[in-house]
């Protein structure tokens, strides 16, 4: 199958953007209104404070005639001018009193917000992982699992961290800019237009930024999945990389992945800096020209010291939020670049599936049957390739066993794989006891099919966990347990460890030998009594005594499940019921092992070859 890298992912048009913000924060919306109210209340609490010491300035210190109604209606509320000049704690209680309730809201704001970002990341996590495990396996095959597992846990984080951190930041700022605005104009309309001079150049050039920094964050997410899968599949294949002494090859192939995602990140540090430097001068500007203006407007004897000291106090409060709303609106890139990742993954197709439980599950109704298979005139290419099979027309009656021979990439494992669903054929028809295949659901014939394949997966756990893990029940009789092992000649090995079948495996089973994890595998497929047994080139890594014990075994099983073994060593294959030899993707033989023996053909060339080498290798033996 053809095999791309994912395509670099920038960030999404706003509007695409937000649809995407909105689904993801789904039911969790009332939390992130009531954060709002509580930054709200924050903020109004939080510009209430200076009012007092304005207050206390213009009528207790300086007794101005011309103070604000406001100014003299808080002295009045404290008690009038004689009685703050005589018991200034009281103004200091009030201010404490107002610092309190807006901490308060930055707290109920951070649990409230944390709390729905947390449950978000979780939501989001646990629908990856499912989305993830119901990919078609073409899909699988195109994405790298690195840049996966990059995308259900940096991603997942980014977006957390959005959700909790820089969406409530960025609300908090615009409200720290515009509930000062009314109450500045109230004491001076020119100090409150001096005071915001400088902010909108701050917000257009964040921007500006923005748009520069959007694709960057984009590109250093996509060299970071490239390094993740890199170290994914180095790990996963150190044997070979050993074996082959490709570790300085692998080396030089990491650090040029590792030198990519310095370089993205590099050009965004680059990009932070210019805004950072940048942004603090346009800060201190505004702090310049407010001190500046204000001393002179003081000197006339046109603005009040009092407001003189709230607004030096105000634009300290909010011109740092401003230009932190810059930082976050900038970071909020990499959240967008993130969150396009992530939906980009779950926009993927899912394979389509019926309700397992509908009627069309009839023909795969547990019961003690082979399946009766019918391929006919079976074609399949993958997307623009070349054919693999063409015309494919065969019959496998409950029961019976179907051989598939071949050289290598002729398409025997391809006949399976669309019979399993994990592909769907190009054209013709394939039936299961007189069902199409399309009509039953790909649960229910998966989950009566036991599948070994050459190169078996393992878990990292208990041998007897790993038996157990095709079996749909709650738990396995040990009789049965033991039956499916001693049919896979896995018995005594296993009772041979030193914790028996408490032992556990190393990472895909690497701990045991090529051949005990192919004899694991096939127990666990017999255990969970199948109804289409697949071999897979399943006994290529055991001696011929034990390959022998292993089929005679499983023709002396009392039901019969129906088999399709694919093998390269002709000998696994003699007492099938139909042979195909395939080639090209095309059926060139068919019959029994005796009638393509006298046959000419590719079958009786392999069977003479085989022979000649089990003859040399039986001399050898018997020499030594």
């Amino acid at each position: 199958m053809p095999s791309a890298p994912t395509a670099s992912v920038n960030t999404p048009p706003p509007v695409a953007s937000m649809r995407t913000v909105l689904r993801l924060a789904q039911g969790e919306q009332r939390r992130f209104v009531l954060a709002a109210c509580a930054m709200f209340m924050s903020a109004a609490f939080l510009y209430l404070v200076p009012l007092v010491p304005q207050a206390i300035f213009d009528i207790v210190v300086n007794d101005d005639q011309n103070a604000s109604a406001f100014s003299r209606a808080t002295i009045d509320w404290l008690g009038g001018a004689v009685v703050v000049r005589a018991e200034l704690w009281r103004a200091a209680l009030i201010m404490c009193a107002l610092a309190l309730f807006a901490g308060l809201g930055v707290h109920l704001k951070s649990r409230l917000a944390m709390g729905a970002a947390e449950r978000i990341a979780r939501k989001t996590r646990d629908r990856m992982y499912d989305h993830v495990q119901r990919l078609p396996v073409a899909t699988l095959d195109r994405i790298p699992s690195g840049d996966l597992i990059q995308r259900c846990s940096s991603d997942i984080e980014t977006t957390r961290n959005f959700f909790g951190n820089q969406a409530p930041e960025i609300l908090r700022s615009v409200l720290m800019l515009l509930i000062p605005l009314p109450i500045m104009a109230m004491l001076d309309w020119r100090m409150a237009i001096a005071s915001i001079v400088c902010v909108p150049v701050m917000l257009a050039f964040t921007a500006v930024q923005f748009r520069r920094m959007g694709p960057s964050f984009g590109t250093k997410e996509t060299t970071e999945a490239s390094m993740t899968a890199n170290v994914t599949e180095n790990l996963t294949g150190i044997r070979t990389v050993r074996a082959f002494g490709r570790g300085d090859f692998e080396r030089a192939r990491f650090e040029k992945s590792s030198g990519a995602f310095r370089d993205a990140d590099a050009r965004l540090y680059r990009l932070f800096a210019n805004f950072w430097s940048a942004s603090d001068l346009l800060c201190f500007a505004q702090q310049v020209i407010v001190v500046g203006l204000g001393a002179s407007f003081l000197a006339q004897g046109s603005l009040e010291l009092g407001a003189y000291f709230y607004f030096l106090t105000v634009v300290t409060m909010f011109i740092w939020p401003v230009r932190m709303l810059g930082r976050m609106v900038v970071e909020s890139g990499k959240a967008l670049a993130a969150i396009a990742r992530l939906d980009e993954i779950l926009r993927e197709p899912l394979e389509r599936d019926l309700d397992p439980t509908s009627a069309l599950a009839r023909p795969c109704a547990s019961d003690a049957r082979g399946l009766h298979v019918v391929f006919s005139n079976v074609c399949f290419a993958y997307p623009g390739g070349a054919k693999v099979l063409e015309d494919i027309s065969f019959e496998i009656p409950s029961g019976k066993t179907l051989a598939l021979v071949g050289p290598s990439g002729a398409g025997k494992s391809t006949i399976v794989q669309l019979l399993l669903r994990f592909m769907e054929p190009s054209s013709g028809s394939i039936t299961v006891d007189g069902e199409s295949l399309v009509n039953i659901p790909r649960a229910s014939i998966r989950k009566h099919a036991g599948v070994v394949l050459q190169q078996p997966f393992l878990y990292s756990k208990q041998l007897k966990a790993n038996l157990l893990a095709g079996v749909r029940a709650a738990s396995a009789h040990d009789d049965a347990l033991e039956a499916a092992t001693n049919t896979a000649c896995i018995h005594e090995t296993i009772l041979g460890f030193p914790e028996g079948y408490a032992t556990v495996v190393g990472e895909k089973g690497m701990t045991l030998s090529g051949g005990q994890r192919q004899r694991v595998a096939l127990a666990r497929a017999l255990v969970s009594s199948p109804r289409l047994l697949v071999l897979d080139d399943a006994l290529s890594a055991v001696d011929m005594h034990t390959e022998v014990s292993i089929l005679t075994a499983l023709r002396e099983q009392e039901a019969r499940p129906t088999r399709i073994i694919i093998a390269h060593r002709l000998s696994a294959v003699v007492d099938a019921d139909l042979i195909l030899v395939i080639d090209g993707g095309r059926i060139l033989q068919r019959g029994t092992h005796t009638a393509l023996t006298q046959e000419p053909g590719l079958y009786r060339t392999l069977w003479q070859i085989q022979t000649e080498v089990d003859v040399v290798e039986a001399e050898s033996e018997v020499a030594s």
